[in-house]
């Protein structure tokens, strides 16, 4: 990981991207950002203890086709890179007085554009996982076996989009031959991060190893 200021880590909701990025951050004590801190999109449409759904937010996966819904979340990953870009820019081009490196995470690093990143001292890993395993997860985050017809239609709007979104993903990183990860089989985040440190200290651009997906 010499001169590696900067970790990527992108990918579709429920891949494991957050915890993974902490452990790779604890690993080679940088800072930890998730791309979600810069703007919010509509997230996850269940509650949790200290979280309501806001009604908007359940309207937004209840009433928008898939279609709409990627358009929506693509338009909202495209307005959100001028300021991503800058972020990572500034922590690559710091040099080591200064400040700490970082590890950013979040579905807004889209593979397209975060290769086309020419700032040195940067890799980038996305991770993947099979849309089985992707379905259990949200379902099993969501309570959704103990979810009335119509508090699961948001979910099920959600899901859609997310398993979308990643073929999309799927298909423009092989396209362009970059570094990913497959979590389906839930080996531990210290794992993962160890795996990630890996595959980055190997890359010779962003994104770029040629050692593909894993």
């Amino acid at each position: 990981m010499d001169g590696v200021r900067v970790v990527l880590i992108g990918g579709t909701s429920h891949t494991g991207k957050s915890t993974v990025a902490r452990a790779v951050a604890d690993r080679l004590g940088f800072a930890y950002r998730s791309t979600d801190g810069l703007a919010r999109h509509p997230g996850r449409p269940w509650p949790t203890p200290e979280w309501r759904v806001p009604p908007h937010v359940a309207a937004h996966y209840r009433s928008l086709t898939v279609d709409e819904l990627i358009a929506s979340v693509l338009d909202h990953y495209a307005r959100l890179w001028p300021r991503i870009e800058e972020l990572v820019t500034g922590h690559a081009l710091a040099g080591p007085d200064g400040g700490g490196g970082l590890v950013l995470e979040g579905s807004a690093l889209w593979p397209g554009r975060v290769a086309g990143l020419t700032v040195p001292h940067t890799a980038a890993v996305w991770l993947t996982a099979d849309e089985e395993v992707l379905a259990a997860r949200v379902r099993a985050a969501a309570g959704y076996d103990r979810m009335e017809a119509q508090e699961r239609a948001p979910v099920d709007g959600f899901l859609a989009r997310m398993l979308r979104f990643q073929s999309l993903l799927l298909g423009t990183v092989g396209r362009l031959g970059l570094d990913r990860l497959d979590t389906s089989d839930g080996r531990e985040a210290d794992a993962l991060a160890g795996e990630v440190v890996a595959v980055a200290a190997a890359q010779h651009a962003v994104g770029r190893s040629g050692a593909g997906s894993r």
